[in-house]
This record gives C-alpha cells, structure tokens and sequence, in this order.
C-alpha cells in the first residue's frame, strides 16, 4: 500500500478522538483547547496557499499523539488546504519503517505529502527542542522539558517542525 491509499483509509481527528471515551479522549481534547499559536505562525498557516496531505500513525492511548495530533487538527481548523488522515499504527508498521528511530515505529508519526502525494519530509514522535534536551542528558533538564511538553506547552515547536517541512 503506498502513501495515497492508506491516506484514503484514514480517518479524521474527530473520528480518532471518538476511538475513546474517557480519559484518552478528554486529554486531547484539553490539549486541542488550549493550544495557542503566535500571531506569526497563525499567519504562516493562513498563508498556505496548495494542498498538504498529512498522514498520521498513531494511538488514542499515546501521550506523545495526544499532545501533538491536536497540532494538526488546529492547523487543518485554520486552513482548509490541509488535509489529515490518521491510521493506526497496529497493522501499518511495514508501511511506517521506514520512519523508525532505532529500528521501531514510533508514534506519532506523521509524513507530509503535497497534493499529488509527493513526499514532503515527516515528524517523528516530539518536537526536535524536546530531542534535544533529551539527547543532552541532563535529568533535571529533561524533567522540566518532559513535564512541560505533556501539559502541551511544546506545542508551538511541534507546529514550527511541521511549517519547515511545508
């Protein structure tokens, strides 16, 4: 299966959401509510000006899709030029391994195409700050940074990541 075709048998963020009842489900959302862009990414993503197809493998029960997924789900809120479509990563491991970091599918994953599904570049997993910081080593570094990003507060860096692969 390529990219056009598992991005045809994705479903929405709304319909990814729903795959929950509880905790999961209301996580993201609190995370989608409270994300607030600068002006000047705000503008950036208004600005997108062709179609972008997004791809995402991802699990309702992730902490790492539940702060990054509702990225997307605001940049498509933003401009109707992007398009998402969300799988799950159980049975789309072969397709998403070529995204591996250390030989396993890491989730989320999104891969960016243009609208003749020409590959664009992906996301893998959390922002490159929060690589980062964890590649320094420094716990009481990655403590703050990791307690930060699970309250969403990295979503800005997940948004400029994405903006520099479009």
């Amino acid at each position: 299966m390529d990219g056009r075709e598992l991005f045809s048998s994705g479903m929405s963020f709304d319909e990814f959401v729903n795959t929950d009842t509880s905790t999961y489900k209301e996580n993201t959302l609190e995370v989608f509510k409270s994300i607030k862009f600068e002006e000047e990414y705000l503008e950036k993503i208004k600005s997108i000006d062709r179609t972008i197809n997004i791809l995402v493998c991802a699990e309702m029960w992730c902490p790492d899709c539940m702060i990054n997924v509702p990225v997307l789900a605001k940049m498509k809120e933003l401009n109707s030029n992007i398009n998402i479509a969300i799988v799950k990563k159980e049975g789309n491991e072969g397709f998403f391994s070529k995204y591996t970091h250390n030989g396993a599918v890491k989730i989320p994953t999104f891969v960016l195409y243009d609208e003749n599904f020409k590959e664009l570049g992906s996301f893998v997993e959390h922002p490159q700050k929060v690589g980062e910081v964890m590649a320094r080593g420094n716990q009481p570094n990655i403590i703050v940074t990791m307690r930060k990003y699970r309250k969403g507060e990295y979503a800005q860096e997940t948004l400029k990541d994405i903006l520099e692969i479009i």
